[in-house]
């Protein structure tokens, strides 16, 4: 059981695309806690009473945990798709199948406590605050059609706080950060590496 934590926009998706490139779904199965996204109704809304998916009571770890455990017994697990509230994409089934690597990646992984004990092996994605905010201005307005003026919001009142109480202070704890400022290349070969041993 792997966990790969890191600031929104740091590269943790790209990162992981590339490492899946690499192995493949037999060698390593690659979950995200975006999946796991509770229903509108049930999110965080802040004093001007917008939606604050930044914030860790949003997120259904214990479904999280329960089909975790399904996948280390060896059971295949079927989750629907998150599209970040995207109207104009329909949601696919996703089907995750037991891997000798299991990697869960996410902004929240390590703060739920019943599954941080779960975590074999910790990364954390780091990059400097302006890159991760030019990056994020660019995938939200061209990918998930915010405005520059929605982005900055939420960059200001829930991204950030967010980072300084629910993420960086994991950072430390972490057995491998990936630096990845402008690229992450050399971490790369390292786990590939490390995790060709233990496949």
């Amino acid at each position: 059981m792997v966990g790969l934590a890191g600031g929104s926009a740091s590269g943790k998706t790209t990162f992981i695309n590339q490492l899946s490139e690499t192995f493949g779904k037999h060698q390593i199965c690659v979950i995200s806690q975006d999946h796991y996204y509770k229903g509108l109704s049930e999110q965080l809304r802040d004093e001007n009473g917008m939606v604050n998916f930044d914030h860790p009571s949003g997120i259904d770890f214990n479904r999280i945990k329960k089909d975790l455990r399904k996948l280390l017994k060896g059971n295949p697990v079927s989750i629907v798709e998150y599209t970040f509230n995207n109207p104009t994409i329909f949601p696919k089934q996703i089907i995750y199948e037991p891997a000798p690597i299991i990697l869960l990646e996410g902004l929240f992984v390590y703060v739920d406590k019943g599954l941080d004990r779960m975590f074999d092996y910790r990364l954390y994605v780091d990059a400097d605050e302006a890159v991760t905010l030019q990056r994020r201005l660019k995938r939200d307005t061209t990918e998930r059609g915010m405005t520059q003026e929605e982005v900055i919001y939420q960059w200001n009142n829930h991204v950030k706080p967010a980072y300084d109480s629910f993420l960086k202070p994991y950072k430390d704890k972490a057995d491998y950060i990936i630096q990845n400022t402008i690229d992450f290349n050399a971490c790369m070969d390292h786990l590939i590496s490390k995790f060709k041993s233990i496949i």
